[in-house]
């Protein structure tokens, strides 16, 4: 069930599912503020609790306006990627063969079929990073499903609008942005633990933060730096 709360110039959407606790949180890229509250609350206690935390909203509001984007990429020569953190500059080549992209000290050279346009381009990209994060993920998986005592039944990589990751722990399951291709490897792995220890304690609460200060204390650390990195260029609708 969907309804809204006005507050001024304000529209935080409000979802009731079957949580404990009333949970708010800010999105990217325009600071959309959402509301989860369990089914049983009333529309004027969650009114109350947002307008509790308007300090918070607004400020996280601010920093997504002020944090750093990338521009649109063209995919063409000489223009400027990042992997893992550092910056490459694309070498653009076409050539009658299959696709292809290759790392070669700080230039990343991607080979296209003459005529492939930005669409394609930017496919076949996507396509190489995702093979990045394959070969990435599962050395860490299997090192933190020994440290967490938990088992990934599986992981998937999608495009994600809001979120770094998210975690099924009914079903075992946990899902990586690949836009973390571009950010270093110690930020993905923090984002990967984050959603590991979801598997043990599926909610934000006091559990899951003492279970992350135990086995990832730099984790405060890791979720700001995060943060203050750009931020994709992808068009948001």
């Amino acid at each position: 069930m969907t309804e809204s709360i006005v507050l001024g110039d304000m529209v935080i959407q409000v979802n009731r599912k079957a949580v404990r606790n009333v949970h708010l949180s800010v999105h990217p890229p325009e600071g959309d503020v959402r509301l989860v509250a369990p089914v049983s609350t009333r529309l004027d206690v969650a009114r109350a609790y947002a307008i509790s935390k308007l300090g918070w909203i607004r400020e996280r509001q601010r920093e997504l306006r002020e944090q750093a984007r990338e521009t649109p990429r063209q995919f063409v020569t000489r223009e400027s990627h990042s992997v893992w953190g550092r910056r490459y500059v694309l070498d653009l080549q076409e050539v009658d063969a299959k696709p292809s992209v290759t790392l070669q000290h700080r230039k990343i050279i991607l080979r296209v079929r003459p005529g492939s346009d930005a669409d394609k381009r930017a496919e076949v990209i996507h396509e190489w990073h995702k093979q990045l994060l394959h070969k990435l993920l599962p050395p860490l998986i299997q090192k933190w499903e020994g440290k967490l005592d938990v088992h990934v039944n599986g992981y998937y990589l999608r495009r994600m609008k809001t979120k770094w990751g998210s975690c099924n722990a009914g079903a075992g399951n946990i899902r990586l942005n690949t836009e973390l291709v571009k950010k270093p490897k110690d930020l993905v792995e923090y984002v990967l633990v984050h959603e590991m220890v979801h598997l043990i304690e599926p909610r934000h609460s006091e559990r899951f933060v003492a279970l992350l200060n135990e086995h990832y204390p730099s984790w405060r650390e890791a979720r700001a730096e995060l943060n203050e990195l750009p931020l994709g260029a992808e068009v948001w609708v």
